[in-house]
C-alpha cells in the first residue's frame, strides 16, 4: 500500500492536490493511505520549498503547484 501525504495548511490548493492524488490512485487501481499533514513541525521533516507538497512513500515528488493526474500516476507507478 502506498503512503501519500499532502503537506500544507489545508487551503483550497491542498484540497485540490489531494483530489488529484486520490483520482490518480483510483485510476491505477492502487490502494493508498492518504494523510493530510498540517502541523508545521511535522512538515519540517521533509525537504520542500513551498506548499502544497505531495509526498509518496516518504519521498517529496512535488511542491508549490498542482500537478496533473498523469504526473501523479507516473510517480505512483514508479514507487510501488
Amino acid at each position: 500500500m502506498l503512503s501519500v501525504k499532502i503537506l500544507g495548511s489545508g487551503c483550497a490548493n491542498c484540497k485540490k492536490l489531494e483530489a488529484v492524488a486520490r483520482d490518480a490512485a483510483a485510476r491505477l487501481g492502487i490502494e493508498a493511505e492518504f494523510v493530510k499533514v498540517t502541523d508545521v513541525g511535522q512538515m519540517l521533516a521533509y525537504d520542500f520549498l513551498s506548499t502544497p507538497a505531495l509526498v509518496i512513500n516518504e519521498k517529496v515528488v512535488c511542491s508549490g503547484k498542482i500537478p496533473s493526474a498523469s504526473d501523479v500516476q507516473g510517480w505512483m507507478s514508479a514507487v510501488r
